[in-house]
């Protein structure tokens, strides 16, 4: 069995969210340059950078429920901030609001399987639900937030990082497991040049390993990325409109 992890990094929960945000912010602003999975090095290259966001994201969202004194309280803002950011996200990738129609797939922001994962864990960690109920509630939890950005996939690895928190091994392996998931998925049925990026989600695994379990001295972090994601995702858009029209920018 694997032994409890003592960290010993050199980075804060406020410096990793940084990188994420950094990253994430150069990864949306390359697809708003360069519509569409491009098969140019450097455009694939600033959409690796990207690929650290996701993993970061998961990693506090279980960080969040273990630290935080209202489940319900967290889950709400959470919801909150999803419901804010599918508009954003509509809007900087040209995606329309409401549309079954057009596809099941990046829909809405990775935000909505976020605030269900925060659901998912309380589920299986309430005593009081049955192990039927919680199955239930996978399979249920899982189908609606498949048609997110990152889909259910975005539910499932924050709830195994919870599980296996401080076993960082563990968790790294959950975080391969579940791209790897989602990579196929893409590669062998939609794109296959997105499926192969999605896998360079593992470069931040060194970064995760420097988590000193602190979360830094300035307490506004959270607060500045709840307002920077959906504020940054419509300048995104109004970049896309004034480059391309209204055109869509994923899967040309």
């Amino acid at each position: 069995m694997e032994q409890t992890l003592t960290r010993k990094g050199r980075l804060n929960a406020n410096q990793l969210k940084l990188i994420a945000i950094i990253a994430m912010t150069i990864d949306h602003l390359t697809w708003a340059v360069f519509p569409g999975t491009q098969a140019v090095w450097y455009v694939f290259c600033l959409h690796i950078i990207g690929r650290l966001t996701a993993p970061i994201m998961w990693f506090f969202i279980a960080e969040g429920y273990h630290y935080t004194h209202d489940v319900k309280r967290y889950a709400a803002r959470l919801f909150v901030f999803a419901a804010v950011s599918h508009f954003a996200y509509d809007f900087a990738f040209g995606i329309p609001f409401f549309a079954p129609s057009a596809g099941v797939f990046n829909r809405t922001s990775v935000m909505w399987s976020l605030a269900w994962a925060v659901v998912l864990i309380w589920v299986c960690h309430n005593e009081k639900i049955p192990k039927w109920g919680q199955i239930l509630a996978i399979i249920g939890i899982c189908l609606i937030s498949f048609p997110s950005d990152w889909s259910s996939i975005a539910v499932m690895c924050p709830f195994f990082l919870y599980v296996h928190r401080d076993k960082f091994g563990l968790q790294a392996r959950s975080i391969v497991f579940w791209t790897f998931i989602y990579a196929a998925v893409y590669f062998l049925f939609l794109d296959r040049l997105y499926g192969a990026l999605q896998m360079f989600t593992f470069l931040t695994i060194p970064l995760l390993r420097q988590y000193n379990g602190e979360r830094g001295q300035w307490k506004g972090m959270k607060w500045l990325f709840y307002i920077y994601y959906p504020a940054h995702l419509v300048v995104i858009g109004l970049i896309r409109i004034a480059l391309h029209g209204n055109i869509p920018l994923i899967f040309q």
